[in-house]
């Protein structure tokens, strides 16, 4: 077997990177990290040797980088064709899967502020993400090593696709309860030209007779005393001295003033002309108790829908993240083979060196492939295309 020419299959190494997820935010500093595959070439060498002199030119040049072994099974390995155009769809499908776990942990984060609690651990199969992730075994019962890999991939596409639509019905349902409660909140909290009345006014502040009704003007800050001196004159039949203040904001005031029923529309003409805005509003004590009732209701089902989705949340990045490893493992053993060739006969590892150190490895890994492969461990500044690697992603 010959291993292809390299133009089709080499990628830059940003195609190649594997993220790893996030922690919460609490954390102190984010954790990088890469998933590498070397070829074992030296004539009478293993995987286990090469894993040892790997894990002793890390120890002796870079002993702050976390060293991991990455088992990868014995996988089906299938035809070269249907190896070379499994690649370009484990590209695309990666960057899907990658952002659905991303999209998740955004939902948590946002959930987690809205109820005011801290954010909580991270976890896949119930341990920390970089605890699933340096020590990942691959899942048999879940994903046959015997399946095509195609149908491997197809499978954990497909399973993300169903959580991600899951997700969006279930985010838009919490939202949609959100954006209810916002426009009450508005509707309480905005300016006294467009909020609701209802809270600010009591029955002993309303006159309602036969004859005689209470209107509520809306009178802008700088006008008050220009409302005070003018509103009995508004109209013939306003109850001297009946203009009380009930409210104000940084805009306006709320004032009643009680009249005539028989002139209202008069009035409400005269106001407006000198700049005063009356309100229409009636009181009623069954439509106040009825949208109090409204407004509990929905901050109760906002709550319960919130602690809901966060659960669910919770566990469906923990689906996905698992997916999305078994996926990156894939990938591993595909390019692998594309590149160094059958039988496969490779080493995989997970490395976190630090940002300054991340030169200083890519030198260690170029040393340990010798010059044949060499090229896929220059700096990304050095070449234009890289070897199998990945760049895991922040664990913050």
């Amino acid at each position: 077997f010959s291993p292809p020419t390299p133009t089709p299959i080499d990628l830059h190494p940003e195609s190649l990177l594997l993220t790893a997820g996030e922690l919460p935010a609490a954390a102190e500093m984010a954790t990088r990290y890469w998933i590498v595959s070397l070829p074992v070439q030296t004539p009478g060498s293993t995987a286990n040797s090469l894993w040892a002199r790997l894990q002793d030119s890390i120890s002796r040049h870079s002993f702050d980088t976390p060293l991991y072994r990455f088992n990868v099974p014995d996988l089906r390995v299938g035809t070269l064709d249907s190896l070379l155009a499994l690649s370009d769809d484990l590209v695309k499908s990666n960057v899907f899967i990658e952002g659905v776990s991303h999209k998740i942990r955004r939902q948590i984060e946002e959930l987690e502020r809205a109820g005011g609690v801290e954010s909580g651990a991270l976890t896949v199969d119930g341990v920390p993400v970089d605890t699933y992730l340096t020590r990942f075994v691959w899942d048999e019962g879940k994903y046959p090593t015997m399946s095509p890999l195609k149908e491997i991939a197809g499978s954990i596409q497909s399973q993300v696709s169903k959580i991600e639509d899951d997700m969006k019905v279930r985010g838009a349902e919490y939202n949609n309860v959100r954006s209810q409660l916002n426009a009450i909140n508005r509707k309480q909290t905005g300016s006294l030209a467009v909020r609701d009345l209802s809270n600010l006014v009591k029955p002993e502040d309303m006159v309602t007779s036969e004859h005689l009704v209470t209107l509520l003007a809306v009178v802008p800050q700088y006008s008050q005393k220009d409302w005070l001196s003018s509103y009995e004159s508004l109209d013939t039949f306003v109850v001297p001295r009946s203009s009380k203040k009930l409210y104000e904001d940084n805009e306006y005031a709320l004032y009643t003033v009680t009249l005539f029923a028989k002139v209202v529309d008069n009035f409400k003409v005269r106001a407006r002309e000198k700049g005063f805005q009356v309100r229409d509003f009636e009181y009623s004590s069954e439509a106040q108790e009825s949208r109090k009732e409204e407004l509990e209701k929905l901050m109760q089902d906002q709550e319960a829908m919130r602690a809901s989705l966060l659960q669910w949340c919770y566990a469906s990045y923990s689906e996905v993240f698992s997916s999305w490893m078994h996926f990156c493992l894939v990938r591993v053993f595909v390019e692998s083979i594309l590149r160094y060739g059958l039988p496969p006969s490779f080493l995989s590892a997970v490395l976190a060196p630090s940002q300054k150190g991340e030169k200083k490895v890519r030198s260690i890994l170029r040393n340990s492939v010798g010059n044949v492969h060499s090229i896929y461990w220059k700096s990304e500044d050095d070449v234009g295309v890289a070897g199998l690697g990945g760049k895991a992603v922040f664990l913050e």
